[in-house]
């Protein structure tokens, strides 16, 4: 197994994933199963970009986006954060995330020193503002001036009569911390292009298998600081995607894999390549 050292993991995947799902309950069940993969291997960032330009795909954007948003939140946070409305019907099929951002005890005395935990403003203070952390009580944010309802990444710095924080980036904590939620609005030619990304690697069942090209790629992933997954649609491929952006698939990305060269059925839905594709670089990666 090749070993990799800690990079930035970002998976991109259309808005059309829901299309051919008439129910909000299984649009819902299907999101649900893609941020669960999503968790479960760490990615870092999912992108969710349109990709049919005879469509206004907007809406379908906005359901995706929200749905993910409210896996990563931590339940403790959710009332807070999230109006009761009606794309939020189904919520209760969501799977929970179970990662290190969602503690399942949220007693003061369960918390320790050195501890992160994600927090939201819920009033202005006296020398900072209160953040609620999912304990009994809120805790006092010293120096912060930021509004009500802004979520923040927490460290618990002192424990005692006061609990004492400190606001960080999430980006310092050392555990898996959930994921951020991107919606690309343009074309999938807006996200090829960002600089942003060392390694872009595109899944197609037409392409190289990645067994060929795993030495190639592993060459390629060592050097990468941020790699992106690409994912096509259910009916419409990477491919034909492309080519209504008048882009060259094979020019635009670093490697085309298909990571299942054996299936044994006609098609595989987007949801079963995420969850596939991941295992398959967390197996090869170990990350």
């Amino acid at each position: 197994m090749y070993k990799m050292v800690k990079k930035r993991l970002v998976m991109a995947f259309p808005a059309s994933v829901i299309a051919d799902t008439p129910h909000l309950r299984e649009k819902t069940a299907k999101i649900g199963y893609i941020g669960r993969a999503a968790a479960i291997f760490k990615v870092d960032e999912i992108i969710v970009y349109a990709d049919d330009p005879k469509v206004n795909q907007r809406r379908d954007l906005e359901l995706i986006a929200t749905w993910l948003n409210y896996m990563e939140t931590p339940q403790y946070l959710r009332k807070r954060l999230f109006e009761i409305k009606p794309e939020l019907q189904f919520a209760g099929i969501l799977p929970p995330l179970r990662t290190p951002h969602h503690p399942l005890k949220g007693n003061i005395r369960d918390l320790k020193v050195g501890d992160y935990r994600e927090g939201v403003v819920v009033s202005k203070a006296k020398g900072g503002v209160l953040v609620d952390i999912g304990s009994e009580n809120p805790v006092l944010v010293y120096g912060a001036q930021v509004d009500v309802n802004t979520r923040l990444t927490l460290k618990i710095v002192k424990l005692g009569a006061k609990v004492e924080v400190q606001v960080v980036d999430r980006a310092e904590v050392p555990a898996y911390w959930g994921f951020t939620v991107t919606v690309e609005n343009s074309s999938i030619k807006t996200l090829l292009e960002d600089q942003r990304f060392d390694l872009i690697v595109g899944t197609s069942k037409f392409a190289t298998s990645f067994q060929d090209a795993a030495k190639s790629l592993s060459e390629k992933w060592a050097k990468a600081n941020t790699v992106l997954l690409l994912f096509g649609a259910p009916t419409r491929g990477l491919f034909e995607i492309a080519k209504d952006q008048r882009l060259n698939i094979h020019d635009t990305v670093d490697f085309l894999l298909n990571t299942l060269p054996s299936q044994g059925t006609e098609t595989v839905r987007t949801e079963e390549a995420i969850m596939a594709t991941l295992a398959i670089f967390n197996v090869q990666f170990g990350f």
